[in-house]
């Protein structure tokens, strides 16, 4: 489960020493806002207040005259900046066949209707008839993102294929909407034309609601918004490890009520008092008209995730996380009380070898800047067994040295974080995707990272970076 990016002071899952803390976001000192579309979608807020834009507030003739101010100052592009310099275009080690997640078969392969096609031919309803051959140029966007998943990452760099997919997230007609077993919140399984699926996520809080202090980290509601922000976040730091996100504009009755074939979603369907389409589905603990999805009547925002490949062809293993939480309100976890802990998960398999320990690292610090407190899990692609990354989804002592200099990279103003992102993030349908207290709160936490690695740099002499970056280990993921 991805958390907001605003969150109490608590504890971190930092493997080294517990003292990574994410800092109470607060309003900005100086007021600054980016600047309003005029076109801002009407956002929910279920608190209990009026539903109402969650900045039609601010939206006044000084703050958009400070958004301007800022916006001339990134007229240069700080994120084309990062992606030229050298850290963003190391060389990087051929692949293999065994690097890769899925390959085509050769010869016939396909399920053909003629035995002499080698093509993929298929009229059901709903969907478009298609004809994929052994060229990629006639695969679908996601099936290309599919076939370009190897041992070291869901994508490369410079994937003009990303983009594509993303569009066809946000632009392509939906052809099913049936919910996704399993877990606490509702999700949707959105299916496309051309055979492509993603995960929908809808809107639940205004960009700008935080969560209470008081609140458990088990208790707070999953934000479109952060799914969102999450992917261009990891791609930012070039650990490329989260499926390609969109936001997209919902219409709750054409494009689920209507088509859905899921009996028991359906029947959660409803109008309210206000005349709103609103449904709330099946699921452990969020599913019921007290925590129902409305429209406005009938479009809602959600976030869209482009799917993994399935399971019967690429299984994933999933890992219980060293640094999971107690999900007891009176109990602590063993890593918060026991002073040796760390100790011992460094001598346990899979972290006693290969890259598995400060792929979690990184995988920790991400959690850390979106101020995610419920990492209670991690997967990875069986196939690859423990050489590997690791996928961001809901031998090393410490850091690896690619991703330290990154994070020192992103600490300075040309190519400041927080710019970067909202750079990144503008070209969601859904922008703006993150208040600017959001982004504002990833540069102090940026700093309070760098400033613990520096800490345990000083106290340890040595095993605290973890060298990717010279041969033969490949960097960049």
């Amino acid at each position: 489960m991805l958390s907001p990016l605003m969150k109490p002071l608590e504890r971190s899952d930092c493997p080294e020493r517990n003292t990574l803390l994410p800092a109470q976001v607060q309003s900005d000192p100086t007021g600054r806002r980016v600047q309003v579309s005029p076109h801002l979608r009407v956002l929910q807020d279920f608190s209990g207040s009026s539903n109402k834009s969650s900045i039609d507030a601010s939206n006044t003739k000084q703050d958009i005259s400070k958004a301007g101010s800022r916006q001339s100052q990134l007229t240069v592009s700080k994120m084309a900046a990062l992606f030229r310099h050298p850290l963003y275009n190391t060389a990087l080690s051929e692949l293999t066949d065994d690097d890769w997640l899925l390959r085509l078969k050769s010869g016939a392969m396909f399920n053909e209707k003629d035995s002499n096609s080698q093509e993929w031919v298929s009229d059901e309803h709903g969907f478009d008839l298609i004809k994929w051959n052994r060229s990629v140029e006639s695969h679908p966007p996601w099936l290309r993102f599919h076939l370009g998943i190897n041992r070291y990452e869901l994508y490369s760099r410079h994937d003009s294929n990303v983009d594509i997919l993303l569009k066809q997230l946000v632009t392509h007609k939906i052809v099913s909407a049936v919910q996704k077993p399993g877990g606490t919140q509702l999700k949707l399984v959105m299916s496309f034309p051309n055979y492509g699926q993603a995960l929908f996520k809808p809107m639940k809080q205004t960009r700008d609601q935080e969560t209470p202090a008081d609140f458990f980290y088990f208790s707070d509601f999953e934000r479109h918004n952060s799914e969102i922000a999450a992917f261009h976040l990891d791609r930012i730091l070039d650990f490329r490890r989260i499926p390609p996100t969109v936001g997209r504009l919902i219409n709750i009755t054409s494009e689920i009520w209507d088509i859905t074939s899921d009996r028991k979603l359906a029947r959660t369907f409803y109008i309210s008092p206000a005349n709103n389409v609103c449904f709330y589905g099946e699921c452990s603990y969020y599913c019921s008209t007290e925590h129902a999805i409305c429209g406005r009547p009938h479009l809602l925002e959600a976030s869209l995730a482009a799917f993994l490949p399935d399971l019967s062809l690429a299984k994933r293993r999933s890992w219980r996380s060293p640094w999971r939480r107690s999900y007891n309100k009176h109990k602590k976890a063993e890593w918060e009380t026991n002073p040796d802990y760390c100790a011992t998960v460094k001598n346990t398999p899979p972290y006693n070898k290969g890259t598995r320990l400060v792929d979690l690292i990184d995988l920790t610090i991400l959690d850390f800047l979106m101020g995610n407190l419920d990492r209670h899990h991690y997967e990875t692609f069986e196939r690859f067994g423990n050489e590997t990354f690791l996928i961001h989804l809901d031998n090393g002592r410490g850091i690896k040295r690619s991703t330290y200099h990154r994070l020192r990279l992103l600490s300075q103003e040309e190519y400041r974080l927080s710019d970067v992102l909202r750079e990144s993030l503008s070209r969601d349908p859904l922008t703006p995707v993150l208040s600017e207290p959001h982004l504002l709160a990833l540069d102090r936490r940026l700093k309070i990272i760098l400033q613990t690695i520096s800490n345990c740099m000083k106290a340890h002499s040595r095993g605290v970076v973890y060298d990717d970056l010279t041969p033969p280990h490949r960097s960049g993921h």
